[in-house]
């Protein structure tokens, strides 16, 4: 539950169902609709466009569909205006919590995370008040079994590509974080040297994680980051609960 949402560990689960892919499908389509809305369709200009299709692309989404996105965001196609927003929260027991979301509609988008909050002892809060307990980090993820390079090799071309920590979140997969404006940079290091991200982006990591003792408030935490999860809104979910 710690770090950031499912994105990065979902690919390792057994394959995913069809309503599930529907799902993700959907929500990786808007975020790409909204980075190419922002700074135009073209992938080599658009850092944040490329992420986006990088990340559908890691999914397996039809081309198709990427290419529909697009033109959505560029006008070229008909579809709702969305729109990113950050909504900063507590869960059970004073969990620091951080949902990005791309919508059509804020205000309703508030309402139901609201709803969805207080079922299960969490809070909305005012703008500032959660993001303190996070920095703003680039993450890349890579995987040991679709790299040929060691551990120890791995962990030293990253730090000299600039990363500024690293964190294994198994023991094949490699967690590598930098400062936003070195993503790109680290990504392209790592591709040179024929390593290729799993996954690259921008999160919010926690300053310091705490632990959750309490057995009924892990099981509301976890019913609630589920809940959030499976909103249609929500692409990402930041906490500060250590594991």
């Amino acid at each position: 539950m710690s770090g950031h949402s499912k994105w990065s560990q979902i690919k390792h689960k057994k394959a995913l169902t069809d309503a599930k892919k529907g799902k993700i499908f959907s929500k990786l389509a808007r975020l790409i609709t909204v980075a190419a809305r922002q700074k135009g369709g073209d992938l080599s200009t658009n850092s944040q466009l490329r992420l986006a299709v990088e990340k559908a692309r890691s999914f397996n989404m039809p081309s198709e569909n990427i290419e529909r996105a697009i033109k959505k965001g560029t006008g070229e196609a008909e579809g709702e205006k969305m729109e990113e927003m950050l909504i900063e929260a507590y869960g059970p027991s004073g969990v620091a919590l951080m949902i990005e979301a791309v919508t059509d509609n804020k205000n309703r988008t508030v309402s139901e995370i609201k709803f969805l909050l207080n079922q299960r002892g969490g809070k909305m809060a005012e703008a500032g008040s959660v993001a303190w307990l996070f920095d703003r980090r680039g993450a890349l993820t890579i995987s040991l079994v679709n790299s040929k390079i060691s551990k120890d090799d791995l962990e030293l071309l990253a730090i000299d590509s600039g990363a500024q920590d690293l964190k294994w979140l198994d023991g094949d997969t490699l967690e590598i974080y930098t400062i936003p404006e070195d993503l790109e940079k680290i990504k392209k290091a790592l591709e040179a040297k024929n390593i290729r991200p799993e996954s690259a982006g921008l999160i919010w990591l926690a300053k310091t994680l705490i632990p959750l003792n309490n057995e009924k408030d892990k099981n509301s935490l976890e019913a609630l980051l589920n809940e959030l999860d499976e909103h249609p809104d929500v692409q990402e979910i930041y906490s500060n609960i250590k594991e």
